[in-house]
């Protein structure tokens, strides 16, 4: 087996937009072709149709200075399709099909043959590396790589499922049961939370010394999008939100969230710390920031997340005359 020659086209896709990363690229799902049999076959005949190999939630990328995900015609990779237990249709573009295949840990010699040809690699490492495009592919092929390996029981009768729908699909085995389940998406929110000249971040326990981020959580039922940023907001921080306003969303496979982010202005300024969530909470002026980034005392979230663009829609939007923008002062700074 080897990797198909990198397509130079794809290097069209390279330059980064202002559009948050991992969904950049918009590919048709077809998804009115899913069950259709016959077209599944035909494109898993054809040798323009790529297929992405997945192993342990890590995709094959091939590093280096024009970095690219690795993926395989059908031909190439017919040890891959048959010993997959996890197919799934991603999509089709220009006539071209993609696919993921599920590569199991159990499969030693397919694993090895593969790393030959690349890295098994974290996506979150690799997609500032990668062309927009790709990446957005690989996090599709991620999430729906996890989604099969949680699901390959019924949650109501604990039989085995099996694979249908091009794998957006699973179906218990037990007659007397036939549950369908589908992949499912979590819904987490992300805020910028300002008052005034002020931004107010905080940082997990477990990242690197002097990193900090924008306050985040999982929605819970029952809830508005608002109200889960004010509550998330209170809850670890103690400070109060008395406007929200939607900015953006992401997808975040890692392992199955989208992220919903907001800006949201303050109503009080007292930090009470959940320090079961957080280490530490602050405000922060652009000027600390711009020090910080200079000195090397402040971190920044990757730019890959959507926690970045709220952070820097809010420090370019009003920053003092000559101060330069985010981006610049971030320039070279080790994520």
């Amino acid at each position: 087996m080897e990797p198909l020659p990198y397509d130079p086209r794809e290097a069209d896709h390279r330059s980064r937009s202002r559009l948050n990363g991992l969904c950049s690229y918009v590919i048709d799902r077809v998804t009115h072709l899913r069950t259709d049999a016959g077209w599944i076959e035909s494109r898993l005949a054809d040798e323009r149709t790529r297929v992405l190999p997945v192993w342990r939630s890590r995709n094959l990328v091939q590093a280096g200075d024009l970095a690219h995900a690795v993926m395989f015609a059908p031909g190439e990779a017919a040890d891959l399709i048959e010993g997959t237990d996890a197919l799934v249709l991603l999509g089709e573009d220009e006539g071209v099909a993609y696919f993921a295949a599920a590569v199991s840990p159990r499969d030693d010699a397919l694993h090895a043959r593969l790393s030959s040809l690349g890295e098994f690699l974290d996506l979150r490492d690799t997609a500032p590396l990668l062309a927009a495009r790709e990446t957005a592919l690989l996090a599709h092929a991620r999430a729906m790589m996890h989604w099969h390996q949680t699901h390959r029981h019924c949650g109501s009768c604990g039989a085995p499922t099996r694979v249908v729908e091009a794998g957006h699909s699973r179906v218990c085995t037990r007659e007397a049961c036939g549950r369908s389940v589908y992949p499912r998406t979590d819904p987490a929110i992300i805020v910028a939370v300002s008052r005034g000249e002020r931004l107010l971040l905080g940082r997990k326990p477990d990242w690197p010394a002097g990193r900090f981020s924008t306050v985040a959580g999982f929605v819970e039922p029952g809830e508005t999008l608002e109200e889960a940023v004010a509550r998330e907001v209170k809850e670890e921080t103690g400070v109060i939100c008395d406007a929200v306003h939607y900015h953006s969303s992401q997808p975040w496979p890692f392992p199955s969230s989208i992220m919903l982010g907001f800006h949201a202005t303050a109503a009080s300024d007292d930090i009470v710390v959940d320090r079961n969530e957080l280490d530490d909470a602050r405000w922060f002026t652009r000027e600390v920031i711009a020090a910080g980034l200079a000195d090397g005392s402040f971190l920044l979230p990757r730019p890959l997340s959507v926690s970045f663009r709220l952070i820097e829609d809010w420090f370019d939007a009003d920053r003092p005359d000559g101060m330069p923008s985010l981006r610049s002062l971030a320039a070279g700074h080790t994520w």
